[in-house]
């Protein structure tokens, strides 16, 4: 999956820890967004097998973009905020 940033070009620059790899993201940007802005192609592995998973509803109803927040637990990527430095583990 490929997300494009078509707006917002101007918010502050910041950046975060995905597996133990700097990823770029945008001030205000949700942990999914950055992620998948960032090319990685997926916030998670399915634990079922299927593969990458890269969130379904996009808005905090589900659990398909939980990650490992490092410090603060699994977080839904959707909903999550982006802080500079934060660590985030894909599960």
């Amino acid at each position: 999956m490929t997300v494009t940033r078509l707006l917002d070009q101007d918010r502050t620059a910041i950046t975060f820890t995905v597996d133990g790899v700097q990823v770029p993201a945008k001030q205000g940007d949700t942990l999914l967004t950055a992620m998948l802005t960032a090319g990685l192609g997926h916030v998670r592995t399915s634990e079922f097998g299927d593969g990458g998973r890269a969130g379904f509803c996009w808005m905090g109803a589900c659990q398909d973009c939980w990650v490992l927040v490092v410090g603060k637990g699994v977080r839904r990527s959707c909903t999550t905020l982006v802080e500079p430095g934060i660590e985030v583990v894909r599960r």
